[in-house]
């Protein structure tokens, strides 16, 4: 019996026991079915009653693991419809067509990648047979999320579909003659058929969830019922390993989102070698997935594993399938049935006499093949119970062979994510383990055939036929026609122009306050949506909760503490703001769902997310990548911008390198504006670009990356000069001179030009009043709103010139002219302002934040980089005093005064 004293305490220990000797009872028979049967039998009973308790409703924690096997039974499986023999010869072409493509392509170097697709094409067939709608059916179709080292087999897929043809397949990875395949899922560079990016990897997974998160969001807001939809995400078992994989397992489960379903490949291989070389990767991820509340389904074995399980009448070999490691299944893979009667079955006396039943063939055929991946109506049984599960959504672990049917060359080898070819001969064996009727003659040269059964081939009616019953090809990326949004009411910007008076108005707030009046428009209102990292309040956000309402799928179950304030937290079932809690990277995530939405749903929205201008570009700057990469429109907010800006919080959080960042994506238009009217004026204008009507030439799929400030600070009035929106929104201009500043220099005094951006524009106003005053020199103040985008259309410039056409710069444009030489001012990096150096025609200096950030005053961080007022006056006249247009005395009298 076991010692009572063994037993460690749980919680069960604060409850009070109404019955101990009926408990006393209990656990006596437990005693005695593990002294009569042995503690595996005991083992069993409980799990058993475990299951039993769960399956009746009865309050108690779920098991974690449960046995190494299939969780559907076989007894259980559906049959599945259709023709199996029909979908294993289409399986056999794509399985050719994906290795010939890659080895074909291996020539030219370009590399490409043949195993993951060997041991996941039943994965893919089935539910392109029978389970993923395209965009004609309801709602708007599934969206489907393809492991990356995949592609080549879905495109050997579109081949035998029609949509591609051979040119097309030879120029896999081969992409700069315009009519090439990407190596990977890819947007913007096949935009008919990739509808998600999904290298890097961890992005993938992550942004099925929050896909899956935003069509529940449309459908409870009433924009579009895509209730119909479901996110099918397919992964590798090595890619969990990455943190956003698992980053939001707990929000799908909260979320109850039951349209949603992972599958994830168990080869048991990552890009080295073993996923868990000492463990198990299925026992592993299906305890972590149960533990987020997922429904977890296990597809292992195949039919050949039917009759080692009758036989196993003690539980023997599931005892042996549980603790034997990843690794040396693998190793099982590639040995002799010798060998594996020695070690699986040997290492167990009723194992060893089991095996003495079993044929080597037998033997060779369960542990070299036969996989519950590998099979259609094990795969079909996992599908079919994921999409009728309700209230949870379901991972399906699907254990396979990498390298299946490529050879002994390929099968479950450490090195089979590097092999790039087959050689002709290994070809030639593939064809006859596939059957295909392909001849030897029809390798000509050494060079390996692609396969095509004919256009009116019983295969592809089939194959178009159940995509034609399922709603249209997949995948598939389709842009629906919509109409362009109409331009909010101008006095939501206007109202911008007459700036704030004596009032002092950080940016942030202005934005924020823009937002407040662009919610209310009755034809565009709806269509925005609010993202925020849990820093509403932060942003001055708040007055919006109890207008728009926080999304929650559970509305509001609880009475708010601040209910009786005016600004009360309201959560809804169909709020328009996802409060997302701290993290960055589900609100991208949620970005990215909204941003394409006009793709994904036809549905036009325009999300705006806001967050610490350091956490943004710096944290989650991969997937901006993915946003670009998926095509998405948007506003992204870096608030509490610049490096200087924010007092007290230090290094950590002294944004100065977010442009420098967002400047090497194509995709982000980067704006660092200082005022108000410049903020109205960029959004105002990214409104018209992105979602109304662009002009002829400019991409619309582009998104906005603008740095909001936590300064207060007067907001001036929108100077009543010609050429002012235009500057703004293409980079640069002239905010006053200093006459205009009613500065009244001397005549003939020497004179600078200041170009500012962001909230630097403030000191350099005051700098260019303490040059007029103190030091008798004429300074004109410019708005830089855009470096960046100075500096693209720069180089779009020097690009005209070599096709032959004339064109200057903007910025050369602008500063044409202007007297004296330039001294750029920025809170960020000084690499920031020098991207349009090579463009100004005048002597060009810049100032600017360069190294660590640190805890202090506005004041004393801005001295402590040289980008304060009396800095910028030391460094124009040091400008100026090589020009020999003031004594070169003038320079060090000026340190000395400010104590520089």
């Amino acid at each position: 019996m076991t010692d009572p004293k063994a037993i460690q305490p749980s919680a069960l220990d604060q409850l009070p026991d109404r019955d101990p000797e009926e408990t006393a009872e209990w656990q006596a028979s437990l005693d005695a079915v593990a002294k009569a049967a042995g503690p595996h039998r005991a083992a069993y009973l409980m799990r058993r009653t475990l299951e039993r308790a769960e399956g009746t409703g009865i309050a108690l924690p779920k098991l974690l693991e449960t046995d190494y096997v299939n969780t559907i039974p076989t007894a259980a499986e559906p049959s599945a419809p259709g023709d199996e023999a029909m979908e294993a010869r289409i399986t056999a072409w794509n399985r050719w067509n994906a290795a010939a493509m890659v080895t074909r392509g291996s020539k030219y170097g370009v590399g490409g990648h043949i195993a993951t697709f060997a041991s996941a094409a039943w994965l893919y067939e089935t539910g392109f047979n029978h389970f993923f709608k395209g965009k004609e059916a309801d709602g708007s179709g599934d969206q489907l999320y393809i492991q990356g080292h995949a592609s080549p087999g879905i495109y050997a897929r579109a081949f035998l579909d029609g949509r591609l043809d051979e040119q097309q397949l030879d120029n896999f990875r081969q992409e700069a003659g315009g009519n090439g395949l990407p190596s990977y899922p890819h947007p913007r560079r096949l935009p008919w058929l990739w509808e998600f990016p999904t290298v890097s990897m961890g992005l993938g997974p992550l942004s099925a969830i929050y896909q899956a998160r935003f069509n529940r969001y449309l459908t409870n807001r009433g924009i579009k019922d895509v209730s119909a939809s479901h996110v099918w995400a397919f992964l590798g078992d090595g890619e969990m390993d990455e943190p956003e994989s698992t980053a939001a397992l707990a929000l799908a489960s909260r979320e109850g989102l039951d349209n949603l379903t992972f599958v994830i490949n168990c080869n048991l291989q990552r890009l080295d070698g073993p996923v868990r070389a000492n463990f198990k990767i299925v026992q592993e991820l299906e305890a972590q997935f149960r533990g987020a509340g997922w429904n977890v389904v296990k597809t292992l074995w195949g039919t050949a594993w039917d009759e080692l399980f009758q036989l196993d009448t003690t539980g023997a070999l599931v005892r042996r399938l549980r603790e034997v490691p990843d690794a040396q299944v693998q190793t099982y893979q590639t040995r002799d049935a010798a060998y594996i009667r020695q070690d699986f079955f040997g290492k167990d006396p009723e194992l060893a006499e089991m095996a003495k039943l079993l044929s080597d063939d037998k033997i060779l055929e369960c542990f070299h093949l036969s996989r519950g991946g590998h099979e259609a109506r094990k795969v079909y049984a996992a599908y079919k119970a994921a999409v009728e599960f309700k209230g949870a959504p379901t991972v399906i672990l699907a254990q396979t062979v990498k390298g299946h049917t490529l050879g002994e060359g390929f099968a479950s080898k450490n090195a089979n994510h590097q092999m790039k070819k087959l050689t002709v001969d290994e070809f030639k064996t593939m064809r006859d383990l596939l059957e295909l009727p392909i001849s030897d003659a029809q390798f000509v040269d050494g060079v390996v055939p692609y396969g095509h059964p004919g256009a009116d081939s019983p295969e592809v009616r089939y194959l178009q036929e159940r995509r034609a019953a399922l709603g249209g090809p997949a995948p598939a990326r389709r842009v629906h026609p919509v109409a362009p949004l109409p331009a909010p009411a101008e006095k939501a910007f206007a109202s911008f122009d007459k700036g704030s008076g004596s009032q002092n108005v950080a940016t942030t707030m202005a934005f924020v306050r823009l937002i407040k009046d662009l919610v209310r428009d009755k034809e565009s209102g709806k269509r925005w949506v609010p993202i925020v990292p849990d820093e509403a309040r932060t942003f001055g956000m708040e007055s919006l909760f109890p207008s728009l309402g926080i999304y929650s799928p559970k509305g509001q179950t609880y009475e708010p503490v601040d209910r009786d304030q005016l600004m009360y937290y309201k959560e809804a079932q169909n709020g328009q703001i996802l409060n997302e809690g701290i993290t960055e990277a589900g609100s991208m995530a949620d970005f990215i769902a909204a941003s394409t939405a006009y793709s994904t749903h036809g549905e036009t929205m325009i999300p705006f997310y806001i967050f610490y201008s350091m956490f943004g570009w710096q944290r989650t700057a991969d997937q901006m990548w993915q946003l670009g990469d998926q095509l998405g429109r948007g506003f992204l907010v870096g608030a509490t911008a610049g490096r200087t800006t924010l007092t007290g919080e230090g290094l950590q959080h002294a944004d100065g390198h977010s442009p420098v960042i967002a400047a090497t994506n194509p995709a982000a238009l980067t704006y660092d504006p200082a005022f108000a009217y410049e903020v109205a004026a960029i959004v105002k204008d990214g409104l018209r670009r992105m979602y109304g009507e662009a002009a002829p030439g400019e991409d619309q799929n582009v998104f906005y990356y603008l740095t909001v400030y936590n300064e207060p600070l007067p907001q001036p009035a929108k100077p009543a000069v010609d050429g002012v929106d235009e500057g703004i929104v293409k980079g640069l201009y002239r905010f006053n001179t200093a006459e205009s500043a009613g500065l009244s220099p001397v005549a003939n005094a020497p004179r600078i030009q200041l170009l500012g951006s962001g909230t630097a524009i403030h000191w350099t106003l005051r700098a260019q009043k303490l040059l007029a005053e103190e030091w008798g020199v004429a300074a004109d103040v410019w708005s830089a709103t855009s470096w960046t985008e100075l500096r693209r259309d720069a180089l779009e410039a020097d690009a005209a010139l070599l096709r032959g056409e004339e064109r200057m710069p903007f910025v050369r444009q602008a500063l044409q002219g202007a007297e004296g030489p330039v001294l750029a001012v920025s809170d960020y990096m000084r690499q920031v302002p020098d991207q349009i150096a090579q463009w100004v025609e005048q002597d060009y200096s810049s100032l600017g934040a360069d190294g660590f950030g640190l805890s202090d005053t506005r004041e004393a961080a801005r001295r402590h980089f040289g980008v304060d007022a009396e800095s910028i006056v030391v460094a124009a006249l040091a400008q100026l005093a090589k020009r020999g247009e003031v004594k070169a005395t003038a320079v060090k009298e000026a340190r000395e005064k400010y104590g520089l």
